[in-house]
């Protein structure tokens, strides 16, 4: 499949379009209908369907001894797993080689909107209930898992410092450096940089969505701070190419005459993607802690009822007394 990207970047004279000779002179210009036309790497076809498959084994395993999985994060999963195969499985995959724009969409899409999803699945929950323990002196598949997610590895890529600086700087020291024309140039590189991206947004979203356990669970306040202090940087990306008089990535600084589009204008339109993914994954991923949040005070106050039906409402009673003994030390 990338020697066939390969050969799109030919032209009739043997010269290249496009940094890395991954030009697209034969491609048409880009609309929805060609761009989702099947026909995109193999690596990322057959990783979605693994995915995919093992957690649907997951599924299966639980309902087979008689526990119960939501439905939603069923359909979740297999929603984010979905979206990942649209922009890698696609001729988005071929367009992204060519157009700033398909590229930028393909970017936000894997580190901000297919995470989400997979997260809201629960996919380490599952493989919490799912996986084997261990007997009598021996260490289960779910003991490892369960060593992991207390480690101090996981603890430090977790962390809010490391997340949001991890975030921030896959943006700002990808394509102000000539890092993505190097990663653009062989498929081992391109495939690495997709994955990086779908890795991020995973790292990133984990801790401050909440839904999974790990080794960090900050207040819900925190976690909306952490998820707002990526914007004004993700903002400022998306206005800094938007605003640029020169092409700013070399790869796609001579976008093929077949598709009718200048550099400027494809590069305007990327920073423009970035700009919008900036605000509408967050305002998503905002109600939903708000919803955990709604939910979490309600538990907690059922809680407390039923404890007070328990004891007689015996802190009440407590609290009452001492507003009692306070008044009759005023007079």
């Amino acid at each position: 499949m990338w020697a066939q990207q390969t050969n799109l970047g030919e032209d009739p004279h043997g010269g290249h379009g496009g940094h890395g000779g991954h030009g697209g002179s034969e491609l048409p210009p880009f609309s929805f209908t060609r761009g989702l036309e099947f026909g995109g790497d193999d690596v990322f076809l057959v990783g979605c369907l693994i995915v995919l498959a093992l957690y649907m084994t997951g599924v299966v395993r639980l309902r087979r001894r008689g526990d119960s999985w939501p439905l939603g994060r069923t359909l979740a999963f297999t929603l984010g797993v979905a979206t990942i195969a649209l922009v890698t499985c696609t001729g988005l995959n071929q367009y992204g080689m060519v157009l700033f724009s398909v590229h930028m969409l393909q970017h936000m899409v894997l580190s901000m909107l297919a995470p989400i999803l997979l997260l809201l699945g629960g996919p380490v929950t599952l493989l919490l209930r799912a996986l084997p323990a261990g007997g009598r002196g021996r260490r289960g598949p779910r003991d490892v898992l369960v060593r992991l997610l207390h480690s101090r590895y996981v603890r430090v890529i977790t962390s809010p410092i490391f997340t949001i600086s991890l975030f921030i700087g896959s943006l700002y020291g990808l394509y102000f450096t000539p890092l993505f024309d190097t990663l653009m140039d062989s498929r081992v590189g391109h495939l690495g940089m997709m994955l990086h991206f779908l890795a991020v947004g995973l790292v990133f979203f984990w801790p401050v969505m909440g839904v999974d356990p790990g080794p960090h669970r900050a207040g819900y306040p925190l976690r909306m701070l952490e998820l707002f202090a990526t914007m004004p940087f993700h903002a400022f990306f998306g206005i800094a190419l938007m605003m640029a008089s020169d092409p700013m990535i070399d790869t796609f600084a001579n976008p093929p005459a077949s598709l009718e589009v200048t550099a400027l204008s494809d590069q305007s339109a990327a920073g423009g993607i970035a700009w919008a993914f900036s605000e509408i994954p967050t305002v998503v991923v905002l109600v939903v802690l708000l919803v955990q949040w709604f939910l979490s005070e309600e538990r907690a106050a059922r809680r407390h009822d039923r404890a007070a039906k328990r004891d007689g409402d015996r802190e009440l009673a407590a609290y009452n007394a001492y507003l009692s003994s306070l008044g009759s030390g005023a007079r």
